[in-house]
């Protein structure tokens, strides 16, 4: 019964997709809605990204401080596996778990309480598309600021390192930089950069997914913001394994 019900969902999650992606009917119009998403998604949830980003820095610097430290190893491996950490799951994996809280509920609850107020119906019968009109851009915004939430991540965190080594004294600041610069990759940001594009997709579709297809009153509206966030964070969980494995070979 639950794998009917799973093959169901995705069916469903299928065909209002197969309706979003679809060229806008007008495209200023579009243009203009994506502007007001990338404030509401994107600039709005800059201040968490930083906040939480600035303390994990700090925190995994001094774990990695405590737990690794020997006689045997250099001191700069603290900020190697600091930098490391940041690059490879932080800053995508983390943080877009942290995004599928605060925006695929936001999502959810915009779009279902449009539809149980009959709002939905109303563009459908003026013969507009409901799913492309409210849910293509959602998605193109996320997908277009994610990167910038994601370089903002990788510098905060990096300035939590910083800062907890200066006020607590555990390593010097000459330390934690040869460690940040040792063997350093390229390739690692854009990895990273890449699997958040790709969460972000997740989120806002499947955000947009279960509100679009709220039944009922208000209630249901909560409980479809509970059940986008829990699927938005198995997907993307299930999508970093993936991804991870593709991309780092």
């Amino acid at each position: 019964m639950f794998l009917f019900d799973s093959v169901k969902t995705f069916g469903s999650y299928l065909i209002l997709m197969k309706r979003v992606i679809t060229p806008p009917q007008r495209w200023r119009i579009f243009f203009r809605q994506m502007m007001h998403e990338v404030y509401q998604l994107g600039v709005n949830s800059i201040p968490i990204v930083l906040l939480i980003s600035f303390f994990i820095g700090a925190v995994i610097c001094i774990q990695m401080k405590l737990n690794i430290e020997s006689p045997w190893m250099p001191k700069f491996v603290v900020g190697y596996a600091t930098r490391e950490i940041l690059l490879l799951e932080f800053s995508s994996s983390i943080m877009c778990l942290i995004l599928a809280g605060k925006v695929g509920s936001n999502i959810t609850s915009e779009i279902g309480t449009m539809r149980v107020t009959q709002q939905i119906d109303a563009l459908e019968i003026m013969g507009v598309n409901s799913a492309n009109f409210l849910i293509l851009p959602k998605i193109s915004a996320l997908m277009a600021i994610i990167p910038i939430l994601v370089v903002f991540s990788m510098a905060a965190g990096v300035g939590g390192a910083f800062a907890i080594g200066k006020f607590t004294g555990i390593m010097t600041a000459q330390d934690l930089i040869v460690g940040l610069q040792y063997e350093f990759n390229q390739w690692y940001i854009w990895c990273s950069i890449i699997k958040a594009i790709a969460f972000a997709f997740i989120i806002t579709s499947v955000a947009s997914f279960y509100g679009y297809n709220v039944k009922g009153g208000s209630i249901e509206v909560g409980k479809a913001s509970t059940n986008a966030v829990v699927s938005c964070s198995a997907l993307i969980l299930f999508s970093d394994m993936v991804l991870t494995q593709l991309l780092m070979q």
